[in-house]
């Protein structure tokens, strides 16, 4: 196999995780390199259609349909119980590396995302495995929620960070959180960069802007280097993932931070292990200064997003990117919980 990621591991401090795998895609991203993995709320439906787990996705369905009362609660048990198999694939890595790899992160409903319920979720996720981690939204509701999950001590992925606002929002929770902790959890937050650029590329499509496609085309990037530039100014214990790739460019542009970046196997990880190209670190290659009053002056949600004070906290959840990553969510949380609707009817 190509050692494209090895080498980037080898010569960078960039790191390697997959995003929503079928047990055979777990394990060959980790024989190419993959130190972590993320799922989201689309991973259940994803699951029932595809050709090696959805038999064992039906499996998991009927004993929910069992145990509990409704779709809802059977979607939740679901979805752990498929992470917890590819939880036990990356635990060893865990093990071997003291906790320092090897995290497996899983959210909760989407559509019950108040501060109780996150944190009820991320209770019963971690249920699933030691290295499960908690994926948990940074909105208002969602900050609170992240308080009280790393003070218990609970592994964190903070996600739907579309942001500099978000990001300093939940750096300043974290360390709120855990600053009395003798062993303070391991706490990530993931910048979803290849949302971020497809919302852009939406809106200047649907409102006919006219800017230069090319400088369109590192918006995501130049948002990444001012968040990576103010989480090591200010010395956040934090680490960062980058992930909803649209592009091999998501994880090629970021190469050379000391960051995670997390994308999906067939598609992205795949077609670079297959280029098998040379390491380029080209995350700190300068950024012109037109590029940056382009897309300031161009794009309004670009500068809401850029600017330390561009949204409040009340603003995350409706913030025009973070709408459309989590739209994609429930889309796929309503057709999974349909189909387990269907069961309970059958009995």
């Amino acid at each position: 196999m190509a050692d494209y990621f090895k080498r980037v591991h080898e010569q960078t401090a960039t790191r390697f995780w997959i995003n929503n795998v079928t047990r055979s895609e777990a394990h060959k991203a980790i024989e190419a390199g993959a130190v972590g993995c993320t799922q989201n709320p689309s991973y259940s439906w994803k699951m029932f259609s595809n050709a090696e787990e959805g038999a064992y996705a039906q499996e998991l369905i009927q004993k929910a349909v069992r145990e509990c009362d409704n779709a809802d609660d059977a979607l939740v048990l679901v979805q752990r119980e498929l992470v917890r198999k590819i939880a036990e694939i990356f635990y060893p890595m865990y093990k071997e590396s003291h906790g320092r790899a090897g995290y497996v992160s899983i959210q909760g409903n989407p559509f019950k995302e108040d501060k109780d319920s996150i944190i009820r979720y991320a209770h019963f996720n971690r249920e699933a495995g030691e290295n499960i981690m908690c994926k948990i939204p940074v909105t208002a509701d969602g900050l609170e929620a992240i308080k009280v999950v790393a003070s218990e001590g609970i592994p964190i992925n903070a996600t739907e960070v579309m942001s500099v606002s978000q990001v300093l929002a939940v750096c300043e929770a974290a360390k709120e959180a855990t600053k009395n902790l003798e062993h303070p959890p391991v706490i990530y937050f993931s910048l979803i960069t290849g949302i971020f650029d497809e919302y852009l590329h939406n809106y200047v499509k649907d409102n006919n802007v006219e800017i230069n496609m090319d400088i369109l085309g590192q918006a995501s990037y130049v948002l990444a280097r001012k968040v990576y530039d103010l989480v090591h100014a200010y010395n956040y214990d934090i680490g960062i993932i980058c992930g909803g790739a649209r592009g091999l460019h998501h994880f090629t542009d970021m190469v050379g931070a000391d960051a995670s970046i997390t994308i999906n196997w067939k598609g992205t990880a795949d077609k670079l292990l297959e280029a098998d190209a040379p390491v380029v670190p080209t995350f700190f290659q300068p950024i012109p200064a037109l590029t940056e009053d382009v897309l300031l002056e161009t794009l309004p949600d670009f500068r809401n997003a850029y600017m330390i004070h561009g949204l409040t906290p009340d603003q995350y959840e409706d913030f025009g990117p973070v709408v459309l990553f989590r739209s994609s969510f429930e889309k796929a949380w309503k057709s999974a919980t349909e189909q387990i609707q269907k069961e309970f009817e059958k009995k």
